[in-house]
């Protein structure tokens, strides 16, 4: 039977006179993706910020890892990490600088060599050396995951990663997250956009008005509805499918390209 990282019951969040969480349960399987689904709203990071330690809930509990997180936040900080809607990362210092600056406060040893490892798992070594305010929005996202990862916390909470990321970059945040998963990393995702839970989770949960709704896999969601028709139409491309064909989802990098261009400068 496989364990659960994360074990959510009975959680209930208000604002005053606005209820957010009415009572959500779910759990997370360790090493698999979790997409929480749900409108603007519908209490997705008023969630994630009770998983994290950052809020209080009025009622219900929640454990992390196997801890508590009322009762033990210092042993559930140790054991998350937390990515937010925005990269938070130091747009002044190059990316090399942010990982070493994230290692030396976690306070490891070598922090040179773990920012230079993490440069490499994320495709991100010919670019270490740029500022990161020079980076692309993907690039910026693979970097705030990145940081998020130093010191392999086994959990880490994913707050709509791809918010106002390009199509391009939307797929780079995407590989990076199944990478996650396949290392062993338990990842709890939260999103609105219907095709980001569709293409990386192992299981989602729909939050509506601060109540998970349905919770499965993909194929269990589906056979809610009526089993589909076969009918035969002319299947015309997306717009998202037209422009990744046409700029070349797997063209030169954003670090190629800079090389490149500083190349013809000089």
């Amino acid at each position: 039977m496989t364990t659960a990282s994360i074990q959510v019951r009975g959680i209930r969040k208000s604002f005053k006179d606005l209820e957010v969480l009415r009572g959500v349960d779910f759990d997370v399987a360790s090493g698999s993706i979790f997409a929480l689904l749900g409108s603007n709203g519908a209490g997705k990071t008023t969630l994630v910020r009770i998983l994290s330690t950052l809020l209080k809930a009025d009622a219900g509990t929640a454990s992390v890892q196997g801890f508590d997180v009322a009762s033990a936040p210092n042993d559930v900080r140790e054991s998350i990490s937390l990515t937010g809607q925005f990269a938070a990362v130091d747009e002044v210092l190059t990316g090399r600088e942010n990982l070493v600056l994230i290692a030396k406060l976690r306070h490891l040893k070598n922090p040179g060599a773990i920012a230079d490892d993490m440069l490499a798992r994320f495709s991100l070594t010919d670019a270490g050396g740029r500022k990161a305010g020079e980076y692309s929005g993907g690039m910026r996202r693979r970097l705030d995951i990145a940081m998020s990862l130093v010191g392999n916390p086994p959990i880490i909470f994913l707050d709509e990663p791809t918010t106002g990321l390009d199509p391009q970059s939307r797929i780079e945040v995407w590989d990076t997250v199944r990478q996650l998963a396949k290392g062993g990393t338990t990842v709890l995702l939260t999103t609105q956009y219907l095709d980001e839970a569709e293409q990386l989770a192992d299981r989602i949960a729909i939050l509506h008005k601060g109540t998970i709704i349905q919770n499965g896999t993909l194929d269990e969601l589906k056979r809610l509805l009526p089993a589909a028709t076969v009918e035969y139409v002319e299947k015309q491309p997306t717009l998202e499918e037209v422009f990744l064909a046409l700029v070349g989802e797997t063209g030169e990098t954003d670090s190629a390209s800079a090389a490149s261009t500083e190349g013809s400068a000089s």
